[in-house]
């Protein structure tokens, strides 16, 4: 398999640091950290960040309040079919997507890829059928994806992957790939473990958002982000407890490189370190 590691929605709320912990002006810099991934089935992608449809007509799909308070920056260079087309690839060749939640940066997309399945966790799709309460109807904006034809559902359970409970056997997909509850932002949130020559990687998802929040023995957040998470968190407990397993995670298991969606930093280490690999394979 081969990843390339696509920014797929640029945020810019206004803090700057405060957010991100590293912008010097006015505003922050967030990204929608996606992966393609190569395989003998087909390309798969790992959420969808905004589409092309998000870009051109925003305030049909999205809400004012998130637009707003995010600071979106709708660009069509960031979609991920542009970035596909990009890579020497079309959007028929997009077999399957696997989501971390429906959450609308994460969602955006799926309408670009038609032929594609999309995989996501049973209680994520409950859960926004529900859209109850002032965050849950905003968060969750089905106008992503009622042309999607191609759904797969999940049930939480199945054979452990170090010590988390795993969705192993995805319908279609290689092995190599799985989902992995990881509730608490969202109902049926999931991270995506992805296995490669070099190990694991964990696309957390919004589990976390800071980096430095999976410090093994003294995590931080920025207040910006802390905020955010706690306005966008459907259960403190359960994802309290999550971020504190993946914490665990990251100290004791050194195969497994975790991720998550919206730090800049980690995204930027990541995609560099592909091109560093890819231009050495090259020589």
């Amino acid at each position: 398999m081969h990843i390339h590691h696509l920014n797929c929605g640029c945020m810019c709320p206004i803090g700057g640091a405060l957010f991100d912990g590293f912008s010097r002006g006015f505003t922050a810099h967030l990204v929608c950290h996606c992966l393609l991934i190569e395989t003998n089935q087909g390309l798969v992608l790992v959420d969808t960040g905004f589409g092309l449809r998000d870009v051109r007509s925003p305030y049909s799909r999205l809400s004012p309040f998130f637009v707003h308070f995010n600071n979106i920056q709708f660009e069509s260079k960031y979609t991920a079919i542009e970035q596909v087309e990009k890579l020497g690839f079309s959007a028929q060749d997009v077999r399957h997507i696997v989501l971390t939640h429906l959450d609308f940066d994460h969602a955006g997309g799926l309408e670009d890829f038609p032929e594609a399945t999309v995989h996501v966790m049973q209680s994520e799709v409950e859960a926004s059928r529900d859209r109850q309460g002032f965050i849950a109807h905003r968060r969750y904006r089905p106008k992503q994806w009622d042309e999607v034809k191609n759904w797969k559902f999940y049930a939480a359970g199945g054979e452990p992957w170090f010590g988390f409970e795993a969705v192993r056997d995805l319908a279609g997909l290689p092995p190599e790939i799985l989902l992995i509850p990881l509730a608490g932002h969202t109902k049926g949130h999931a991270g995506v473990a992805i296995q490669t020559s070099e190990g694991w990687l964990l696309h957390a998802g919004d589990a976390y958002f800071y980096r430095e929040e999976m410090h093994p023995s003294e995590p931080n957040c920025t207040p910006g982000l802390r905020a955010y998470q706690r306005l966008m968190e459907v259960d403190r407990p359960t994802r309290l407890f999550n971020q504190n397993r993946l914490r665990q995670l990251n100290r004791d298991r050194e195969e497994v490189r975790l991720f998550c969606s919206h730090d800049a930093i980690e995204f930027k280490t990541l995609a560099d370190r592909l091109n560093r690999v890819s231009q050495t394979s090259k020589r």
